[in-house]
């Protein structure tokens, strides 16, 4: 096992969670909705955002597949990898013109933006069985994850404190409601900023394994030949029984999991908590997920994969039902803590799992297919948190409706041999 790779790799998470904090959780939705979306019902702002992330996560898992194949077969994974991160980096910095009522670019700047976090992400996560021992890939796993929680955290702090306390940064403005926005607007900025930045270690010491490389003559362009294996992929995960019925599981919890990370902020603002409360208590989700995501990786290695992580789905039961009660400010920050405990660990378990029964020549093309089940979680959930919320006239209906999916997820977990799946994917080497 190589360290500089290996923190190389990890560093990654560093850098694009600035993304995943400052955009999709905490900064931009309540930009979204109070100063992009002012002119629009609070109800039908929380919808809209819901609908943005559901179309962008749309795109995303119709490219991933046929990208991850392409890369496979041209031994691409980096180029692609540093492709997707610059689509995600200057959208996020371009969001620094946006203003007052420009939901619809705000929209159109995040959907960019989400391309190329969540099309990064496809191949960022297709290196980890090629980097990481077989008996230390949920520990690798979790330490991206916690890598990551440190990254992310540590930018949105800083957002935080520009836009609480302007002045320290010395940020110019009339009011002081034009130093906030400037200081919101310097916060998306810093995002493209910090992402490209702390990528460096990867660009500098991870590498892919040419020996991989299909060894056959091109005679097709690569875009035909990512369609193709695609099918042929889509074909033969039949014979992968105890992988497909994983992403299928995956993709159920999958999708209460990523609902939760993009709408709790909104939801939280809609029914009347505070900026800085919404902001600082996800903040705090960040430093408490740094332990637990390492614990939990630990934990795997001691009672299981499966079995940590049922422990960490079990809580986020209990957290969307709590969610459907929360009133005040305290309840908010309760949740944000229950929601550290578990959020990175159960991500991170669930890639370590599906990543021991790839097959190991073909690991960008079924992280496209992982990819697929975790966009088109995102597609769902919150369109259908959008759908009951506008429906009902209260988002309190939307969130408790994310118990389904984590219900029969769980169900679906439960019929998976993950040990069958690894001896699957080792007839393939």
């Amino acid at each position: 096992m190589n360290k500089k790779t290996i923190f190389g790799w990890t560093m990654y998470d560093w850098a694009n969670s600035a993304f995943a904090t400052v955009m999709m959780s905490a900064v931009l939705p309540i930009f979204y909705t109070k100063v992009a979306g002012a002119n629009l019902e609070a109800t039908t702002a929380t919808a809209y955002w819901g609908y943005t992330q559901s179309i962008a996560m749309l795109i995303v898992a119709f490219l991933a597949p046929i990208l991850g194949a392409i890369a496979d077969y041209s031994r691409s994974k980096k180029k692609f990898l540093t492709f997707f991160l610059f689509m995600g980096a200057i959208a996020s910095s371009l969001l620094f013109f946006s203003g007052e009522g420009d939901y619809l670019l705000v929209s159109f700047l995040f959907i960019i933006g989400m391309v190329g976090f969540s099309g990064g992400n496809v191949f960022y996560d297709a290196f980890l069985p090629e980097i990481a021992p077989r008996n230390q890939i949920d520990y690798i796993s979790s330490k991206g994850y916690a890598y990551g929680y440190i990254g992310g955290g540590l930018l949105l702090f800083i957002a935080l404190m520009m836009i609480q306390k302007p002045d320290l940064f010395h940020i110019p403005g009339a009011t002081d409601d034009a130093k906030t926005l400037l200081a919101t607007q310097l916060s998306f900025l810093s995002v493209g900023i910090w992402w490209i930045l702390f990528s460096i270690p990867l660009f500098r010491h991870v590498h892919e394994d040419r020996s991989l490389a299909v060894q056959e003559k091109r005679t097709q362009s690569y875009f035909v030949i990512g369609i193709k294996r695609v099918s042929s992929t889509f074909k033969e995960l039949t014979r992968y029984k105890e992988l497909l019925k994983f992403l299928i599981a995956f993709w159920l919890f999958n999708d209460g999991i990523s609902t939760i990370i993009k709408m709790a902020t909104i939801y939280g603002s809609e029914i009347g908590i505070g900026t800085n409360d919404l902001i600082t208590a996800l903040l705090i989700t960040q430093f408490v997920g740094i332990p637990f995501a390492l614990l939990f990786g630990k934990l795997a290695g001691k009672i299981g994969s499966k079995q940590a992580l049922y422990i960490s789905l079990g809580i986020y039961v209990l957290i969307v039902m709590l969610g459907y009660f929360m009133q005040s400010a305290l309840h908010f920050y309760i949740l944000a803590i229950m929601v550290g405990f578990v959020q990175g660990g159960s991500q991170a378990i669930s890639r370590s799992i599906f990543g021991s029964m790839v097959p190991i020549k073909r690991t960008a093309e079924f992280f496209g297919f992982y990819g697929i089940s975790s966009k088109f979680a995102a597609i769902f959930g919150p369109l259908l948190f959008g759908i009951v919320g506008q429906l009902t006239g209260s988002s309190r209906n939307g969130i408790v409706s994310l118990i389904i999916f984590f219900v029969v997820g769980i169900w679906l977990l439960s019929k998976v041999n993950i040990e069958k799946g690894q001896q699957e994917a080792y007839q393939e080497v």
